[in-house]
Parts: structure tokens; C-alpha cells; sequence
């Protein structure tokens, strides 16, 4: 019974290490950081890196009061992509944007969108329309003249440049 109660809490001990160092590579790859979006039509710049990839999002918006919210970034297990979401997590933000442009550094954008609102509460994600933003190899911004100053979330997808041997 005495062994039994050893074998048992070693193989309690090594899961809880396994455990333990999954979430610390969980952790090396993704990282969200809370931050306030302010009102007052001042450019405003926040920013979030992980290892030597990162990530800065811009705005300038109107009206009502500092709004939470917040900013992922992620590397794939074998860090050929990177990612960076910039959302407010009550779903739909009340702000007038001016403008707004989320710009990674160290991958090339591959996938990117833009919502007025995000699903909460039984809502569903609202995408704005591709003519509202411009999607480049390393950016997405408003379009002048298009975008209709509703923003929610901002999810970009970037593939990481490797040094070839």
C-alpha cells in the first residue's frame, strides 16, 4: 500500500510538472495586455511584442469616455505565424473613429479584418466592409473617405520572415 501511495504521488508530480511546463510555452507564445482606447481626437499609439515580433495599433476617436480594452499577440507552436488582436471585450465600442491602423512588425500579413461590433451576449461579430480598410503587407488602415468610424476588433495574421541557412 506504502508503494502504492509513492507511485501514485510521483505520477501526481510528474503531471503536474507536465502541466506546469505546457503552460509556460502557453505562455511564451501569447500574451494579452489590457489598455484604455481615450476619447479626444488625439492620435493615440499602443503597442504589445512578443520575442521580436510586434505589434502597434494607432487611432484617434471621439466622444463619451475611455473605453477597456485589449490587445493579444501570439506565435504559432512553430513560430512561422504571428498574430495580433486588438478588440474591446464588451463587444461593441461606442467611440467615433477617425482613424485607426494596426501595423505588426517581423511578419508578413496574410490575413486580416476589421468589425464595427464583436459577438457578446448572443450578438454576432459585425465585419466591416472591405472598402473600408486597406490591408497591406505589413498594415491595415482605414480608407479615408470610406471608413465609417465604427471599430470593435481589429484581428491581424502575419507570416514570420526566417533567416535562411
Amino acid at each position: 500500500m506504502a508503494c502504492n501511495v509513492h507511485i501514485n504521488s510521483c505520477a501526481k508530480l510528474l503531471l503536474l510538472l507536465v502541466v506546469l511546463c505546457a503552460a509556460r510555452a502557453f505562455a511564451e507564445r501569447t500574451k494579452t495586455l489590457d489598455f484604455d482606447v481615450k476619447p479626444g481626437g488625439v492620435v493615440q499609439t499602443f503597442s504589445a511584442k512578443l520575442k521580436k515580433y510586434k505589434c502597434t495599433f494607432t487611432y484617434a476617436c471621439q466622444g463619451g469616455t475611455n473605453e477597456q480594452w485589449q490587445m493579444s499577440v501570439g506565435l504559432s507552436d512553430d513560430e512561422q505565424m504571428f498574430s495580433c488582436s486588438v478588440w474591446r471585450p464588451q463587444g461593441k465600442s461606442y467611440l467615433f473613429f477617425t482613424q485607426f491602423k494596426a501595423e505588426i512588425k517581423g511578419a508578413k500579413i496574410e490575413y486580416a479584418t476589421a468589425y464595427s461590433q464583436m459577438a457578446v451576449g448572443g450578438q454576432r461579430d459585425v465585419a466591416l466592409k472591405e472598402e473600408e480598410y486597406i490591408v497591406s503587407e505589413s498594415s491595415v488602415t482605414h480608407r479615408e473617405g470610406k471608413f465609417h468610424s465604427e471599430l470593435s476588433k481589429l484581428t491581424v495574421i502575419g507570416r514570420t520572415r526566417h533567416d535562411e541557412l
